[in-house]
């Protein structure tokens, strides 16, 4: 696979665009929070349909707002500050097990920033994450040549009969997985995800001395 010209690039600059509006949000909102917990390392794959989407994402950070200020309050800081920023917002209301929680949500270049505060408690939760983005030209997978083929196999052996000698998982081809519609990718239901085919194990080949006599019922030349 090769990588897009420039989309490594730009998602790290809004990887880092969004960061620093967090930064600027957690600073004002809740004010003394141990920034070295806002995680923003490396973009994660978040979609695994062909190319493959990436995504710099911050979890839910925590902080604590000043104890003078209410949940409404920060809400509206948090709308004059991403305004100001050039930021799109909207601002709702949530019920999460009983807890009434504001949510203001900013959009601006592709990003997300969710800013979430309660009445009744000091907690103001942040979100962010930049808009999911391929880095890497699909590319067309190409089955592995087989390990054995009938002019290769070692005396005293047959090919195995489950991959034929390929010796990779004939399901899945070695690679582990299996393109999904609703998902993009699941293990493979043959291998679960060991790669090698589950029979000869990668070998590619059997002994006839150890084949069961169910095995043997695949190669009628060997006879019962």
């Amino acid at each position: 696979m090769g990588p897009i010209p420039g989309a490594r690039e730009e998602l790290d600059r809004l990887g880092r665009a969004l960061r620093a509006q967090l930064v600027e949000l957690i600073d004002d909102l809740a004010p003394g929070s141990d920034l070295h917990l806002l995680f923003l390392d490396e973009p994660r794959i978040v979609d695994w349909h062909e190319p493959l989407r990436h995504q710099y994402s911050a979890g839910c950070f925590v902080g604590k707002r000043r104890a003078n200020v209410s949940g409404a309050a920060i809400a509206a800081r948090a709308v004059a500050l991403l305004d100001s920023a050039g930021w799109e917002c909207a601002t709702a209301q949530e019920d999460a097990e009983g807890t009434p929680r504001i949510v203001v949500t900013g959009r601006h270049d592709g990003c997300t920033i969710e800013v979430r505060a309660i009445e009744h408690g000091p907690n103001v939760s942040f979100s962010g994450q930049t808009p999911a983005m391929a880095l890497y030209e699909p590319e067309e997978f190409r089955w592995p040549e087989p390990v054995r083929t009938a002019e290769t196999v070692t005396a005293g052996f047959v090919l195995c009969y489950e991959c034929d000698g390929l010796g990779w998982c004939p399901g899945c081809g070695g690679r582990g997985w299996v393109h999904d519609e609703t998902h993009g990718r699941r293990n493979c239901p043959e291998c679960r995800r060991s790669r090698a085919c589950v029979i000869c194990r990668g070998a590619a080949q059997l002994p006839v001395s150890d084949l069961s006599t169910y095995q043997r019922g695949h190669y009628p030349e060997l006879g019962l």
